[in-house]
């Protein structure tokens, strides 16, 4: 009884074993089936010559990476593979966005190339208010007409009317070995196309002088993306035409030994962080990480804001005064003129 018992197992163990064998066969044959059709579809592409079969190789890899407010879009060193994202990038935005999203990166369009990795909004604001790091209203400068406020950590100028910011851009400052003066300075001379004394062949379009003694003003010039200056504060075109508009020069004695009255009030402060991570890249992270606080600014500006009013309301005097000199003037009867016997 007992062997058919055991013998009884053993057909059954042999039929599930059998069973499960021809299972495995039958996968196996599908399998190949599906390997084999695939690869005679890749062979017939490839053999068409369709510029559909090259649209659907990964020659590229993704360009964008999504963070959420902010996001990454990527450039490998490979040059052709560059060359094509940057192709793609200048179809996917406009002109206008383009140059948005290379001033949050602290660049302009001729140093585009050295980004590696540009951090581009969710939703793009071709102004940059939305992406202020400064806050938008300083009750501490209420009686402030004009100031412009530069930011070391985070490469970046802001401008203040009566409280409220204005504007706000990138720049690039005072590299490691030559950094820009900080502290309180005011706007002295201008003009609208400048020659370095450092060197005769670098042009300063729209320069405007804040460290007379110095030499160091603001203008237009590269931005690489990290402070590069020997010591000025570097603007985008745009926004050095702006500034050469918005601020004051000061106001000469005759003969321009002395000064009357100083120009818009500029702050520049801090210190860059430098050999490490790009400020503006940790936006990618928290959209928040190069907003300066109300506390901070207010902190920094309280020390400063008697002496900006002394020579505001000095200022206001000076031009007055000038303005009434010349109304007087334009009202004198001219000379007659004499005439020749």
């Amino acid at each position: 009884m007992k062997k058919k018992s055991f013998l009884f197992l053993l057909l059954i163990a042999l039929a599930v074993v059998s069973c499960k064998k021809e299972i495995e066969k039958i996968n196996d044959k599908i399998s190949d089936a599906s390997s084999s059709a695939s690869e005679d579809s890749e062979k017939k592409d490839s053999l068409s010559g369709k510029k559909d079969s090259v649209v659907q190789k990964p020659s590229l890899p993704p360009a964008m990476q999504e963070y959420g407010f902010y996001n990454a879009y990527i450039f490998p060193k490979d040059k052709k593979v560059r060359d094509s994202l940057f192709a793609l990038f200048n179809k996917k935005f406009t002109e206008k966005e383009r140059y948005a999203i290379l001033a949050l990166n602290r660049l302009d369009s001729k140093n585009k190339w050295n980004a590696d990795t540009l951090v581009v909004p969710a939703k793009i604001d071709t102004t940059l208010m939305e992406y202020s790091p400064f806050p938008m209203q300083l009750d501490v400068l209420s009686p402030v007409k004009k100031i412009v406020v530069f930011s070391y950590p985070i490469q970046a100028y802001g401008v203040y009317s009566n409280g409220s910011l204005v504007k706000w851009g990138p720049t690039s400052m005072g590299k490691k070995s030559a950094k820009t003066k900080t502290g309180l300075t005011f706007a002295n001379w201008k003009k609208k196309l400048a020659i370095s004394t450092v060197d005769s062949e670098w042009k300063l379009p729209y320069n405007f002088n804040i460290f007379n003694l110095d030499g160091i003003g603001w203008h237009q010039y590269d931005l690489p993306g990290y402070p590069a200056s020997h010591s000025c504060l570097r603007l985008l075109m745009n926004d050095a035409k702006w500034l050469y508009s918005f601020a004051d020069t000061w106001v000469l004695n005759p003969g321009g030994a002395t000064t009357k009255a100083k120009g818009t009030a500029v702050l520049v402060y801090g210190d860059y962080p430098w050999g490490k991570r790009k400020p503006w890249r940790k936006l990618l992270n928290d959209p928040n990480s190069n907003n300066i606080s109300v506390e901070e600014m207010t902190k920094m500006i309280e020390p400063n804001i008697e002496k900006i009013l002394k020579e505001q309301e000095n200022r206001e005097k000076v031009v007055d005064s000038i303005n009434a000199a010349k109304a007087v003037l334009e009202q004198m009867p001219q000379t007659a003129k004499t005439l020749e016997p």
